[in-house]
């Protein structure tokens, strides 16, 4: 079962963005824009790590950290364009793991919150970045797609949809949790967005699209991507 994480950014843009890394490392994502939608999230969603904006439209963030901990122990991780030691040394003692200052790469956010989760004594499974079956090869941190030796280039979506395959190759991967960790937990129902982009990866991946031998179907299930170098 991968870790879950609640991101709290009111930033569209910079939401999405962490949310789609987030995903591709194998993480489950629930998003929150406002003070109001992440401590309902926090307290229903059990979060095992929160990702925390300070300027939120209906409050700080701070006011989350709080009662973040007054009721957990959970790894939090402050996001803010904040840059005076002030502040950073304030949060950091009312509880905050750690603070990153606006702009910062994902490559950082993701060792941080590898370190916080190993402090709360997380054992993290190794990050799987590479498959290769076949003629097919994905470098999920390149975001390079392959077949038999020609890139292939898929949208957006596409890559997210197979990045998730590849994080459990060769394990199925039910309809619900691949719509709500590609689409966003409101599509859980969607079934038809998946059948549209499974057939659309199948034609760029698949020697013979109509008999696939890697990304299969599991009836009334989900779907799974064959073994590597099965």
């Amino acid at each position: 079962m991968s870790l879950e994480v609640l991101l709290v950014e009111d930033d569209r843009e910079l939401r999405s963005t962490l949310r789609d890394a987030l995903v591709v490392e194998g993480y489950g994502v629930h998003t929150a824009a406002s003070l109001s939608e992440a401590q309902a999230l926090a307290a229903h969603a059990a979060p095992d790590l929160v990702i925390l904006d300070l300027g939120l439209p209906d409050g700080d963030g701070q006011a989350l950290l709080a009662t973040l901990r007054r009721q957990r122990n959970i790894p939090v991780l402050v996001i803010s364009a904040r840059q005076a030691d002030g502040q950073k040394i304030a949060l950091l003692d009312a509880g905050a793991d750690d603070y990153l200052v606006k702009p910062f790469s994902i490559g950082e956010l993701l060792a941080r919150m590898r370190v916080a989760l190993r402090h709360r004594g997380t054992q993290l499974q190794a990050s799987i970045t590479h498959y290769e079956n076949g003629q097919l090869t994905v470098d999920l941190a390149s975001h390079r797609v392959q077949r038999a030796g020609e890139p292939q280039h898929l949208t957006p979506t596409e890559f997210k949809l197979l990045a998730r395959l590849v994080r459990q190759a060769g394990q199925v991967v039910t309809h619900r949790q691949l719509l709500a960790d590609v689409w966003g937990p409101e599509f859980t129902e969607h079934t038809h967005y998946l059948r549209l982009y499974m057939g659309q990866l199948r034609a760029k991946l698949e020697a013979e699209p109509g008999e696939p031998q890697l990304l299969l179907t599991e009836p009334g299930v989900g779907y799974r991507l064959a073994e590597p170098g099965a």
